[in-house]
């Protein structure tokens, strides 16, 4: 199989919003961005998929040997070997796609998180630094675009968290702050077996409020000039903001489902997101 057909199935089987936001790029922006989006399934499934922390601590040490192939040219993963073709073209760092794998090996070194301090260089790790690379492959003229990429990242990293808090808990993970749990008086029990009550709402709905805060902060921080190539960034918000109204429409009923948008819907957002530029 070729190597972005490889990227491209990864991208269409996770079923992911991002995937939509992809569909309309020119084919060379296209191929990067599925490009890194399968470079982040593919490390986070390693976490998520491999029930031995020091398995899986091995297998992201194998995925930094393969950056480094990128970079020297001589990658064996389908994903090394599409990343070898996109990287150089759109300037993407080594660093930073490294930073992506020491996001991921916090998670086999900590499910809890003290304060938003500690959970924002997490999110800064598996999802700002996601979207600074996606605003490198969209194209930019201003570097305020940058500070847009990383609040967007933060964004959508923090609506994930509202929406896979009940997946999340069942591997044992909770990213809500502790002290955001001891002031809203909900014990890491409930959440863990699953149980709802006032003050999980009222906690949900002071997660949902910050996220919302880092949507409008990232809009503000849009130079007009990048607008239209940083359209799919805007196609991402759009079906995450919708998700996070359903998730609100549904009074954070997350513990025991996860909310979603079904296809039809997340098409017609990207495709009246791209429209309206």
């Amino acid at each position: 199989m070729d190597h972005h057909q490889y990227c491209q199935d990864k991208c269409a089987a996770s079923g992911s919003s991002f995937y939509y936001s992809f569909l309309f790029l020119p084919l060379e922006r296209r191929r990067a961005i599925m490009a890194l989006y399968a470079f982040c399934r593919e490390v986070d499934d390693v976490v998520d998929e491999c029930h031995d922390p020091a398995l899986a601590a091995t297998k992201l040490a194998w995925w930094r040997t393969e950056v480094d192939r990128v970079f020297d040219g001589t990658p064996q993963h389908p994903v090394g070997l599409a990343l070898r073709d996109t990287a150089p073209r759109f300037d993407l760092p080594r660093e930073q796609l490294l930073e992506i794998i020491d996001g991921m090996e916090m998670d086999l070194q900590q499910t809890r998180y003290l304060d938003f301090k500690g959970l924002s260089l997490y999110c800064y790790r598996v999802a700002s630094v996601v979207g600074l690379l996606a605003a490198a492959i969209f194209g930019y003229r201003d570097r305020q675009t940058q500070k847009y990429a990383h609040d967007l990242g933060m964004a959508f990293q923090l609506t994930n968290i509202i929406r896979d808090i009940g997946e999340d808990a069942r591997r044992g993970r909770i990213y809500i702050p502790v002290d955001e749990l001891k002031q809203f008086n909900v014990p890491a029990a409930d959440i863990l077996n699953g149980r709802y009550s006032d003050n999980f709402t009222a906690l949900m709905r002071f997660q949902a409020e910050r996220a919302e805060r880092y949507y409008e902060q990232a809009f503000a921080q849009l130079p007009a000039v990048d607008r239209k190539s940083q359209r799919p960034g805007l196609i991402m918000a759009a079906i995450y903001r919708t998700l996070l109204d359903e998730i609100r429409r549904d009074n954070f009923q997350v513990l025991h489902q996860r909310i979603s948008l079904p296809p039809l819907r997340k098409l017609w957002l990207a495709a009246k997101t791209w429209v309206r530029g």
